[in-house]
Formats: structure tokens, C-alpha cells, sequence
């Protein structure tokens, strides 16, 4: 698997858009843009992969899986946890599945 920052460089430079336009689109929580040097800091894997907050605005504005960007970054999305805390039996059955589709 690439790494979160490949994926998300490959991802913006396939639609055309620059790490300036990018950045200026993901706010962080206080509502101030993100900057670009983040950005290219992130993408070159020089940074940790941001947070869950972030990730959800690029996959966002990149048209992308946030689930794939959180399983770059090593993470898991807070709504996926929440399901695999209340379902555990259910999360194992999913995971068993997916093995196997994985295998094929």
C-alpha cells in the first residue's frame, strides 16, 4: 500500500489541482486554512499523516476514500470504531470476509 502521502499527491495531481488550492480548501478546527507547505511537508511524508478532521476535508476535496486515506495514515475513522466497539462479533465476520475476498 502507498503511503498516506503518496496517495494524496497522486490523488490531487490527478484532478489538476495544486498544493496550494488544496491546502487553502482544509481547514483546521479554529477555521484557519492549512498551509501549503503542511501540505507538501505531508505529501513527501516528512509530517505523521494529519488527523481524522483533516483527512475527512482532503478525501473530500480530492474525491477520494476517506477509509483508504485513514488505513494509510494507520488509523482507524471514528465512525468505524464506534461500530467495531458496539458489534465486536460482527467486526471479526467482516474481517474474516474481507481476508478471503483479499486472497481471491
Amino acid at each position: 500500500m502507498k503511503t498516506f502521502g503518496t496517495m494524496i499527491a497522486e490523488a490531487r495531481r490527478a484532478i489538476g489541482m495544486s498544493q496550494k488550492e488544496l491546502a487553502s480548501r482544509v481547514r483546521k478546527e479554529d477555521g484557519q486554512p492549512i498551509s501549503a507547505q503542511y501540505l507538501n511537508d505531508v505529501e513527501r511524508d516528512r509530517r505523521n499523516p494529519p488527523s481524522e478532521f483533516l483527512i475527512g476535508q482532503i478525501a473530500d476535496a480530492l474525491k477520494v476514500s476517506k477509509d483508504l486515506l485513514c488505513l494509510a495514515a494507520g488509523t482507524i475513522s471514528n465512525d468505524l470504531m464506534k461500530m467495531a466497539t458496539s458489534q465486536p462479533g460482527r467486526v471479526e465476520e467482516a474481517f474474516k470476509a474481507f481476508r478471503k475476498a483479499v486472497k481471491k
